[in-house]
């Protein structure tokens, strides 16, 4: 009886995906960006970030060489920047330790700023064909059905027992076209929503599909209500009409991304910004815009001002700078940030 590698590799042959832009070539450093851009993001979503970012950054080097705001920049939009600034932390961490070359064991990949268990697994398997198994949320989908794995993998015991089965089937040939086949299988054929069991190659040995429900597999995240924090964002102009902005720090929600000036929702903004930007001369709330992290809700009040003359104060150090609607500067923008100045550009 044919094994489930031997099941999914004859099914990759006639049906797998193989002209997505980071297999042609396939090369290491390719392989890695695509996989740290493919983490919580759809395949659509990546492809045209993944284009841009390979015209800008071609090689590893150019990457690590490059100002973090370039990197911020193109990842705009693209959510979760921690990825992004371990991204270009470990292109330098390789080129400084490594003479530039992404490591092929999955140990030395895995001490790498970003790259987790499984992201390092699809590098040695992709790019240098290597017998290690990997787990995204794809496979975890394909192996908690398959096996009828009860729980959410967040649970540690429930993970550990999806890591037994990823490695049991993982092939000593082919590994790379086993790895892009099981990660294929979960993101076309079965799916979160709609399963397509019937075009499922593995489906005769499934659990879940015996037992008809395989949408139960894997389980759900525990359900709580996420908390409200709201807060005022300051969309500050000057007479030339550029927008103050203020770089976070590099730690944290939108770590070292460019945003809006922020106020307590219960601040007094016409007051603080009389007092510390600048003389208001027009003043304006817009409704409420809401953006959501995976644990709590960002209630954001924008307040439009324009002002006379900035405060002497404004623009002592290097983490404000007043930015140009009309050809704006690379820099990280945090999403809602890029939405509210594209808003305000709009009504110019």
């Amino acid at each position: 009886m044919p094994t489930i590698a031997q099941k999914l590799l004859k099914w990759f042959d006639q049906y797998g995906r193989k002209n997505l832009p980071w297999q042609h070539p396939i090369h290491p450093y390719r392989v890695w960006v695509s996989e740290i851009m493919l983490q919580q993001t759809q395949v659509e979503t990546v492809i045209p970030y993944f284009n841009r970012f390979l015209e800008r950054f071609p090689t590893l080097e150019s990457l690590a060489n490059a100002p973090l705001d370039d990197v911020l920049h193109l990842w705009t939009g693209l959510g979760y920047y921690a990825r992004a600034r371990n991204l270009h932390k470990c292109a330098q961490t390789v080129q400084a330790e490594h003479q530039g070359q992404m490591p092929s064991d999955v140990e030395l990949l895995q001490a790498l700023p970003g790259i987790g268990r499984s992201t390092a697994a699809a590098i040695a398997s992709i790019a240098y064909e290597q017998a290690a198994a990997i787990l995204d949320g794809n496979v975890k989908r394909v192996l908690a059905r398959h096996h009828a794995v009860d729980g959410w993998p967040g649970k540690p015991a429930v993970l550990n027992q999806l890591w037994l089965h990823a490695e049991h089937h993982m092939p000593k040939q082919r590994c790379r076209d086993y790895t892009q086949a099981i990660m294929d299988l979960g993101a076309t054929v079965c799916t979160r929503s709609k399963p397509l069991c019937s075009q499922c190659p593995i489906h005769p040995t499934c659990h879940a599909h015996a037992q008809g429900n395989p949408k139960d597999y894997p389980g759900k995240k525990p359900k709580k209500a996420l908390p409200v924090k709201p807060l005022q964002m300051l969309l500050v102009r000057n007479k030339g009409g550029d927008i103050l902005l203020e770089q976070r720090p590099p730690t944290g929600i939108w770590g070292g991304l460019w945003s809006l000036p922020e106020l307590a929702q219960s601040t007094d903004a016409h007051a603080y910004i009389s007092d510390h930007i600048g003389k208001v001369s027009a003043y304006a709330q817009w409704p409420t815009l809401r953006h959501t992290f995976s644990h709590y809700h960002l209630d954001i009040s924008p307040i439009v001002v324009e002002i006379d003359n900035s405060l002497p104060q404004i623009m002592e150090n290097n983490r404000q700078l007043w930015y140009n609607l009309q050809q704006p500067q690379n820099l990280g923008l945090a999403a809602p940030v890029k939405k509210l100045l594209e808003q305000l550009a709009a009504t110019l």
